[in-house]
Formats: structure tokens, sequence, C-alpha cells
């Protein structure tokens, strides 16, 4: 599960984000939740604080730090008039959150936003919520995370699926979707946890998944009895006080997998901090679990492309020994 970015530098008082505005002229509507500009990335300097999301109907424009609310005026100014080209009559429905470490202030800027809001991806339906949080209900930079796991639940018919640190349980769905038999969300939100019922409900998948608002440290017992595993996903937050600090909780994550993974069996650790790069997991992968082979890294999706690829998000695959 993913955390709030720390932030960076607003434009200069009076510069407009003139990449992304070229984004939003050529902007098309969206059928599937993805994300349209990532100022993030660094790849468009001086617009590092911009991301632009679709969450269809809703479009979502966040601004990390404060906000030049000249800029702002004209990004907005420009998506109505790019959505009056497109839009085919709809009424443009555009949420903007100005948020930093501590604190997220959001707001709908014109339109509406569904009481009920869910968004398709890859022939799935997931629950969102723009108007609260950090967080959305669905990250949209793990959705070839998404699409590898459904394959290899598909490829591997009646799989056994440990989703930990599972927040909306998209994976979940995912899993099931691709064929498992089996999927044990562990979350200690009761809260995330109720939303993923909800996104198997949206999907027909309701009965078919175990939900354990738990602590994952002190269900070990529980998990290994369960287990094992053919395919485990741990994505957990890069900082989440009492719950997991990526520096001394990675080390004894990864201690623990050999013992719940089947034979074969295989992982998707995901490291979604930018502090640390690709080889931090794999030096504690050596140490801490070495029976493990990293088979891979896992592309981001191309928005989500980044100056400094090792300051993205890592998603490493891994294989237990065995047939």
């Amino acid at each position: 599960m993913n955390t709030p970015p720390a932030p960076v530098p607003g434009l200069t008082p009076g510069a407009l984000p003139t990449a992304l505005l070229q984004a939003i002229a050529a902007l098309q509507p969206s059928a599937q939740a993805q994300r349209l500009f990532h100022g993030r990335g660094g790849l468009h300097p001086g617009e590092e604080a911009w991301t632009l999301d679709a969450y269809p109907p809703v479009w979502l424009l966040t601004h990390y730090g404060p906000v030049d609310e000249v800029a702002l005026a004209a990004v907005g100014e420009a998506l109505q008039r790019r959505w009056a080209q497109v839009g085919a009559g709809q009424p443009l429905n555009l949420v903007f959150q100005q948020r930093d470490e501590v604190r997220a202030d959001t707001r709908v800027l014109c339109g509406t936003v569904p009481e009920d809001h869910a968004v398709a991806e890859d022939g799935a339906r997931y629950a969102v919520h723009l108007l609260r949080g950090f967080n959305h209900g669905l990250f949209l930079d793990m959705a070839e995370g998404r699409r590898w796991l459904r394959a290899q639940a598909a490829a591997r018919p009646g799989a056994r699926v440990l989703n930990l640190f599972a927040y909306t349980c998209a994976f979940s769905v995912a899993a099931l979707q691709g064929g498992a038999s089996q999927v044990l969300n562990v979350d200690m939100s009761p809260g995330a946890l109720g939303i993923g019922k909800r996104n198997h409900a949206l999907n027909g998948l309701s009965g078919r998944a175990s939900f354990l608002p738990y602590d994952v440290w002190n269900s070990w017992g529980k998990l290994s009895r369960q287990g094992p595993y053919d395919l485990l996903v741990a994505d957990p937050p890069a900082y989440q006080k009492g719950s997991f600090v990526a520096e001394k909780d990675w080390a004894r994550l990864l201690r623990r997998l050999p013992g719940l993974l089947a034979p074969g069996g295989q992982a998707l650790l995901a490291l979604n901090a930018p502090r640390y790069n690709e080889d931090f997991l794999r030096q504690l992968l050596a140490v801490e679990a070495p029976a493990l082979t990293v088979l891979q890294r896992l592309p981001n999706p191309p928005a989500f492309a980044d100056v400094d690829p090792q300051r993205a998000l890592k998603v490493l695959i891994v294989q237990a020994p065995g047939a």
C-alpha cells in the first residue's frame, strides 16, 4: 500500500504548467482509470507538483504543496475548453486535491462525483473515493502488477493466493478473475477490507475470498497454517507507524517468505519508496531469503515514466525453489 510522497517545489509565481496544458489539449475521454499527466516523474521540469488522473466519469487534478491560483485557474479553463470539444456533451467533473505529507485539501471544482463511484480496469470494476484521504481506493501505478497476477493465476488453475497489506483488495479481484481458487486478504484496516468486499461484489466474486483484519506481524502462525501459497503479494506502505517501516520491516518480511510459498511459488514484492532503489530489496533478499530467485522487475505503466527509474515504484517478482 502506498503512502503520500514527500512534497516537491511548486511552480514559480505566475508560471503556467506548459507540459500539463499540452497534455490537456490532446486529452481524450477515458473508459478506464489511468494517469494522463505525471509531473512527479521529473520529465517536465518545473511541473513536478502536478498530476492528472482519469477516474471516469471524474478527472482528478492533484498538486503537491502550495498551488499558484493563477496556474490552477489556467488548468481548469484548459480542461473546460478541451472537454467541450471531446466530452460528447457531458459535463466536466473535476476534483482538485492539494496535498503535502500530513494533510490533503480536496474540493470539487466543477460537476459532481458519483455517490457510488466505481471505475474500470481490464474488465474489472473497483470502488474509489476521491473526496477523502490521500489514497483513492485504487493505485493506478500498480496496473501492471494486477495484470501480472491475473496472468499468473490463469497459468496456475486453482492457485492459492496470499495478499498481504491488501488495502482494498484489487489484487484479490485480479487473481480470482484469472482463476485462483482462494485468496486470503490481510490488512490492519477493517474499513479498507470493507471496500475490498465491495470490490468483490462489483465483480461477481463474493464468497470466493477471505478478509482478515489482522496485524501481519502477529498473524504468521495463522497464515502459515493456511498455506503454502502458490502466489503471494506484498505491497506494504513505505512508512506507516504501527504497521510498516521499510528500513526495518522489509528484512523480517522477506525472512518469512520461503516458509509461506509452495515449491515453485512466486511472490510480487512492491517497494514504493523513492529513497530506496531496487538494490535495497535485492540485497535484503540475498541475506534474508537466499533460496528465492529474482525473476524480473515489472515495468510501470508508461504514463508513470520517471527521469530516475530507481526513484519510481519498484516491483520485483521472486520464485521459490521446486517444480
